[in-house]
């Protein structure tokens, strides 16, 4: 491949950077055999130098307080079209299509048995640390691959994986919402103690977004994990709830009720008074739930991460990255039915030929067009600094209305071959099922 500028990086030297993850990737993608679309590709993925940042691996993953330049370091805000479009552009094409060939090829191959042995293969795990998919909202100072915010980036990749399978999407993808809500809402020296471990290319870190608690009716907005300040420290106590990869998790950001507002809160998993157990979940199953305990853990207050506002930011993006999820694994619902129900004969004739069978298929299309337009509205306002939380509302009532009734009726479809583990569809109800109702875990 040839370079316009001499000056410019080889590519021997730029596959030293994570950047090379995707475009080492996307490299056999038909797409990638454009030129312009290309060298496009490789601009914006490039990440350099990383400026000082350099990952720490220490046993049992400890963390040593850093000092951070002053400021912290935000990704910076998408460039606004000029016209209301949600078209993806070129590279969120390309990235996309480079998640959508992880998930045909690694994913989903995988799925059934990480399903019933609740673990996420080592293969699937190391591509896609390869592909920097956890790093799509870290920017490129900070070691990561974004050159810019973009939730419609990060909806496009969970709606693909998701296809692939659900519960591997939420484990390979629970590191990046540590990571994002560090970007997003960390201060400079919470940046320079953490993120360099989820940037580290030989060995990155896991991580979870806890907000999830075991009571019914919970609120994301008023935890009953509570937190009191006591001098210099925050003494936590309370649990949390289908944690993804609890037991081996290197980091946990929970949240809790401290002065009466709901804050996130920096907690290590080696803090005195933190304890894990199992917590197996009707489905999501490779992501190994578990249910994390705090009792009397005491943490610094430089552990306390931005501020009730930040809080109620990563509750309602956590939310669109569920929807953008569920749109992911009902698409794979679609994608089946339809080849199944004019394959599959009875009476002489395919069963999609039956009117019943038609419009049962014809309703899972419509209400996957309207979520996944819901989704995308809301990613692209999120994008451009606009509220919106009317649309994740929005994208949250119909995933919880319509993505159950998605999966039960391709079950129903399949009749017998829908009640067994040999098809994907009874993983896949049981997926759909949880996704209206998790919170954490996933951000955008």
């Amino acid at each position: 491949m040839s370079h316009p500028q001499q000056s410019k990086p080889s590519l021997a030297d730029r596959g030293q950077s994570f950047g090379m993850r995707l475009i080492t990737r996307a490299g056999g993608l038909e797409a990638m055999k454009n030129p312009a679309l290309r060298a496009k590709v490789e601009k914006v993925l490039y990440r350099g130098a990383r400026q000082g940042f350099r990952a720490q691996v220490a046993a049992g993953r400890a963390f040593t307080a850093r000092s951070g330049s002053g400021s912290p370091t935000r990704t910076k805000p998408a460039k606004p079209r000029v016209q209301f479009d949600l078209t993806p552009n070129d590279d969120q094409e390309m990235i996309r299509e480079a998640a959508r060939e992880l998930a045909d090829e690694v994913l989903r191959p995988a799925a059934s048995a990480a399903d019933t042995e609740r673990t996420v293969p080592d293969a699937v795990r190391e591509q896609a640390a390869q592909m920097g998919m956890a790093l799509l909202g870290v920017p490129t100072e900070l070691g990561g691959v974004a050159e810019e915010a973009s939730a419609v980036t990060s909806v496009l990749v969970l709606e693909e994986l998701a296809r692939g399978d659900m519960g591997l999407a939420v484990a390979v993808m629970s590191p990046a919402a540590v990571a994002n809500c560090l970007v997003n809402y960390g201060d400079s020296d919470q940046q320079a103690t953490y993120l360099p471990a989820f940037t580290d290319e030989s060995s990155p870190a896991t991580g979870a977004l806890a907000l999830m608690e075991p009571q019914p009716l919970f609120d994301p907005a008023k935890p009953q994990t509570t937190g009191r300040i006591d001098g210099d420290g925050v003494v936590l106590d309370g649990t949390k709830a289908l944690v993804p990869g609890a037991a081996t998790a290197d980091l946990f950001i929970v949240s809790a009720l401290i002065d009466g507002a709901a804050r996130l809160v920096i907690v290590p998993p080696t803090t005195e008074g933190v304890t894990v157990s199992d917590n197996p979940a009707m489905g999501v199953r490779a992501a190994h739930t578990g249910t994390l305990h705090l009792e009397q853990v005491r943490v610094s207050t430089s552990n306390l991460l931005g501020t009730a506002a930040d809080h109620t930011d990563a509750v309602a993006r956590a939310r669109l990255a569920w929807s953008a999820a569920a749109v992911g694994t009902a698409q794979a619902v679609l994608d089946q039915v339809k080849t199944y129900t004019k394959e599959r004969k009875a009476f002489g004739e395919p069963i999609a030929h039956r009117q019943a069978v038609a419009f049962t298929v014809a309703n899972i299309a419509i209400e996957l067009d309207g979520l996944r337009l819901v989704v995308w509205r809301a990613a692209s306002r999120l994008d451009r600094g606009l509220d919106a939380s009317e649309q994740i509302a929005h994208a949250r009532a119909l995933t919880e209305k319509h993505c159950a009734q998605i999966g039960s009726d391709a079950v129903q479809l399949l009749g017998g071959h829908g009640f067994v583990k040999e098809f994907d569809n009874e993983r896949w109800f049981r997926d759909l099922r949880g996704a209206g109702l998790m919170e954490g875990a996933l951000l955008v």
